[in-house]
């Protein structure tokens, strides 16, 4: 079923807050179970796989969505595209199989819909709330 006037917005999909406390020194980048750096050196291509992190927790609002990142204390609010999103990032998933069910669940141009799809999964990185892996770690 397609939804006539839904527009991914990778922009705005993904609302960064702090929960509970304001951060002080916020870390420098994601980091690993052992608290080093994560590199976000590898750009996201559309055969990279991508999944949610464990280092979260997220709860359905409506048909929006919650996440709390667990490693820095900040919570995101995610709009309806954003949640859907979220939803498919349970498994490994490589970009192109998410980019092809919003096409098939939305009503967007598919070059807007794999550019706003490649911001928001960037911004999801940048914030530690997904891993990236090769096409071949699937």
């Amino acid at each position: 079923m397609r939804i006539a006037q839904e527009r991914l917005e990778g922009s705005g999909a993904l609302q960064f807050r702090q929960a509970g406390r304001i951060r002080q020194n916020p870390l420098p980048g994601p980091r690993d179970r052992k608290g080093h750096i994560v590199t976000v050196d590898i750009p996201l291509s559309l055969q990279s796989v991508v999944v949610a992190t464990s280092e979260q927790v997220s709860c359905a609002l409506g048909d929006e969505a919650a996440i709390l990142n667990m490693k820095n204390s900040v919570y995101y609010g995610m709009n309806p595209v954003g949640t859907r999103v979220w939803n498919l990032l349970g498994e490994p998933r490589s970009i192109v199989q998410l980019r092809d069910t919003l096409l098939d669940e939305y009503e967007v141009e598919p070059s807007r819909c794999e550019q706003d799809l490649l911001q928001l999964l960037e911004k999801m990185r940048t914030e530690g709330l997904i891993e990236v892996r090769s096409a071949a770690a699937a």
